[in-house]
């Protein structure tokens, strides 16, 4: 093993084991880590990242999965062949690991300080007093503001940048030599998973540890990577430094990573009359105290917002989580309580009932962030995209599988699968399924909320390709939310930018993105698509 590299990994292939079928993810995958250095794991969902990346501290779900060959060396020692006492050593003490979704990984039951103080224990034995200086020292020096008045709190009461600090600082609680991040800002808006970049950056440059980064973002990898290995089905396809891979990539998949960057101009649709109308809108939630329950004070959701959108185009509505954006969405679409007038071609939504609106709502659909959590599992793809024909009444049973059909065709699925569940499709053909839904009533007006933000960059770029096209064909208009500049950028005629719950600056798209100018907005652009020198 060579001094420089801190852990070696050869030849290693992991198997799934169901039943009689055995699925190998990971197929003779081989690089090293040095010491001090960040090397980044990149590819899509499936390519097997995260289970080269667990394998190292054998967090696998053992005995369903197996190593038929390989070894991970790390201080003369094959981790794979080790007994499980002297693993629990290693793990958490020498290599640690944050995760994906915060919220997921921390105990909803258990205060921030019992979380950190309970791997101190484990690892270091320090207990009470003692252990809580230790918590507090790193909850400061992950930038935890005012960190004593938050070692009582339960994760639900962080932001989810919070939540991420806090991960890493029970990985950092005993100053280990390889940090492993998996996916670390997948879930967070774009300033925040800057903050945690530079975070990372700067405890690694104090702590002198090495950070093994999974990630299928290129803009994170590109900002504090040293060396990169693409992987796809399984295999490492390229293995290069940051800047070599960034500058000349080799492979044709690499290639087309760095190609998957959603580009291009919005749909060209002739701007019609405006479809959607909204004046002063207000969504104030009370606040209650006391026996009473008297409202003492409000939470402004959304404070005061005016537009008007022209059929045929995409109003892009960005900002961090917890702005408005998704609030100012329901309330468009009625499904939340608001202040203000809301007006869909010409009438007044504001002021009909839920049973006016109701046949209204064939012309309002919309698509949601999480596609598995959106579709009924009970249902399969022919009921689900079905449904709202059913619910309006629209054509006879017959006509009705021929609009199914349609419109997964025109979604780019095979409608021979519309008997399949939700489960038996990947990300990108669920959010499809999703689309299909909305536009099988042929509405005027689509609410799209985050609907590429859990996807891999290449099938985004493919759903962005979609929706312009389907906006072209049948002049749509578009009310989207994220926060992924890059997409709204490719998506967007128009843009709001909202803080707060008010809108700090809205007007052209391309004229914003070439020159912003509230502060916010800078912000937002430079943590998006600002980026700075390579790592090393």
């Amino acid at each position: 093993m060579s001094q420089d590299n801190l852990i070696e990994v050869r030849d290693l292939s992991v198997e799934f084991v169901l039943g009689e079928r055995v699925q190998r993810v990971v197929e003779g995958v081989s690089f090293d880590i040095k010491r001090g250095e960040t090397l980044a794991l990149v590819g899509e969902s499936g390519s097997g990242k995260s289970v080269t990346a667990h394998s190292i501290l054998r967090l696998l779900p053992y005995p369903l999965a197996r190593h038929p060959s390989g070894t991970i060396n790390y201080s003369g020692h094959d981790l794979l062949g080790l007994k499980e006492k002297t693993l629990r050593h290693i793990r958490g003490n020498r290599i640690a690991m944050i995760f994906q979704e915060p919220m997921t990984s921390l105990n909803p039951l258990h205060s921030i300080e019992k979380q950190i103080n309970e791997v101190l224990g484990i690892h270091k034995g320090l207990t009470g007093k003692v252990a809580t200086l230790r918590t507090l020292e790193l909850l400061e020096l992950v930038g935890i503001p005012e960190p004593h008045k938050r070692l009582k709190a339960l994760p639900h009461e962080l932001s989810g940048g919070q939540r991420q600090r806090v991960m890493i600082a029970m990985a950092l609680a005993n100053e280990p030599e390889l940090l492993i991040a998996d996916e670390p800002t997948t879930a967070l808006d774009v300033t925040v998973q800057l903050k945690i970049l530079e975070l990372l950056k700067e405890l690694q440059a104090r702590l002198g540890m090495a950070l093994l980064l999974i990630s299928h973002d290129l803009n994170l990898v590109q900002r504090i990577a040293h060396r990169v290995c693409v992987m796809q089905r399984g295999r490492i396809v390229e293995q290069a430094t940051c800047e070599e891979l960034f500058r000349a990539p080799q492979h044709p998949y690499t290639r087309e990573l760095l190609a998957a960057e959603p580009r291009g101009n919005p749909a060209t649709n002739d701007v019609g009359p405006p479809l959607l109308e909204v004046e002063d809108l207000k969504v104030w939630f009370p606040i209650k105290k006391g026996f009473l329950r008297n409202t003492v004070d409000y939470v402004k959701a959304v404070d005061g917002i005016n537009f008007s959108l022209p059929q045929g185009q995409t109003l892009g509505i960005v900002g961090e989580s917890g702005s408005g954006k998704s609030t100012l969405g329901l309330a468009i679409l009625r499904l939340i309580a608001s202040r203000g007038t809301i007006r869909f071609e010409g009438q007044a939504l504001d002021r009909l009932s839920q049973q006016q609106v109701r046949p209204l709502r064939r012309e309002m659909q919309v698509v949601f962030q999480d596609p598995f959590g959106s579709l009924s599992p009970r249902m399969c793809v022919s009921q689900i995209v079905g449904e709202g024909l059913r619910i309006h009444h629209i054509g006879t049973p017959a006509e009705q599988e021929l609009a199914i059909i349609a419109a997964l065709e025109e979604v780019g699925l095979d409608p021979e699968t519309r008997n399949r569940y939700p489960h038996e499709f990947s990300g990108g053909q669920r959010q499809r399924i999703a689309i299909a839904r909305a536009l099988v009533l042929k509405p005027a007006l689509i609410l799209l909320d985050e609907p590429t933000s859990a996807l891999d960059r290449t099938v985004q770029r493919q759903v962005v390709e979609l929706l312009r096209r389907l906006q072209s064909k049948y002049n749509l208009t578009y009310l989207f939310i994220s926060h992924d500049l890059a997409v709204v950028k490719a998506l967007s005629h128009q843009l709001m930018v909202v803080k707060h719950g008010q809108v700090v600056e809205q007007g052209d798209a391309q004229s914003i993105f070439a020159a912003p100018q509230h502060p916010y907005t800078q912000q937002l652009l430079e943590a998006a698509f600002l980026v700075p020198e390579t790592a090393g």
